[in-house]
């Protein structure tokens, strides 16, 4: 091997060492750098970083979220009826260095132990709770409660649950149908409660607005008595007083209107004597002033 070939195997270990000084994390890892095995540095920020060739070796894992998406799970209810329910997990690392101890880095291992711990959790929280409740119940408050109690049961694990969530919950064929009529049941038994309500209080209704109705026209009744007995009294003293002032005037006018009421048919036959007081302004030729 001769002068130019050594000086080549000696440029390129001296570039592999210069080479492996330096490491860059960017902005989704998380890196641990371990010197002989043994971890020696954790909080490892983004950018560009130096460490000991040969004797330290960096390790980097997936800081984003990941998503644990298993098969559905068989639950059993507190009334001992198995449901078939499919969850999902999102979580991502929040201690590399615990992450690291607890499954040696491996997403795998990891995801094998979260989902016997999220199994764990639906069964304490379905356990507790009827059928009924589980599929019409609050939904939103279930979810919080399982996913704090996810979340504190991973905490050995060095990771953080971002979302606990049940995708669906099927129910065995036999047992749909009698959980839905069941359903269906209390739902019209409600509806006719709300309609027999309904009714009473528009009869409430409806007798008080009779009852002020009858209250209305009675008040307007006697308004309108009371007006047109001061009118008749106003207009009997106004013709009084008309009248008084020639009492002669006053008698013909009253002739005259007893002339057109008494012959107001034509077929009517009166007999009267000529000299009679009824006709004494027909043969009268003149009215005194």
């Amino acid at each position: 091997m001769n002068r130019l070939t050594y000086a080549t195997v000696f440029a390129a270990l001296v570039i592999g060492l210069l080479f492996n000084t330096f490491f860059i994390v960017n902005e989704k890892e998380e890196a641990i750098v371990f010197r002989f095995g043994e971890a020696v540095r954790t909080d490892i920020d983004v950018g560009f970083h130096f460490k000991f060739p040969i004797i330290e070796e960096v390790k980097k894992y997936d800081s984003r979220i990941q998503t644990l998406d298993e098969e559905p799970d068989r639950i059993l209810t507190v009334e001992s009826k198995y449901l078939l329910v499919d969850s999902f997990i999102k979580y991502k690392i929040s201690n590399v260095l615990t992450f690291y101890k607890a499954n040696n880095g491996s997403f795998n291992s990891l995801n094998s132990l979260l989902g016997q711990r999220s199994e764990f959790v639906l069964k304490n929280n379905f356990g507790k709770r009827t059928v009924k409740e589980l599929v019409s119940g609050e939904r939103d408050e279930l979810m919080s409660i399982m996913l704090n109690s996810l979340d504190e049961s991973v905490e050995d694990l060095g990771i953080e649950i971002i979302d606990f969530r049940v995708k669906r919950i099927d129910l065995p064929s036999n047992l749909s149908n009698s959980v839905y009529e069941r359903m269906r049941t209390e739902r019209n038994r409600l509806a006719e409660e709300l309609r027999s309500e309904g009714k009473e209080i528009s009869r409430e209704i409806r007798a008080v607005a009779d009852k002020d109705k009858v209250v209305i026209l009675a008040e307007a009744y006697k308004k309108s008595e009371l007006l047109r007995g001061e009118g008749d009294a106003e207009a009997a003293r106004i013709y009084a007083e008309s009248f008084s002032k020639n009492p002669e005037f006053y008698e013909f006018t009253r002739s005259l209107k007893a002339y057109v009421e008494t012959f107001e048919n034509k077929n009517d036959v009166m007999l009267i004597d000529a000299n009679s007081d009824f006709l004494k302004y027909l043969n009268t030729k003149e009215i005194s002033k």
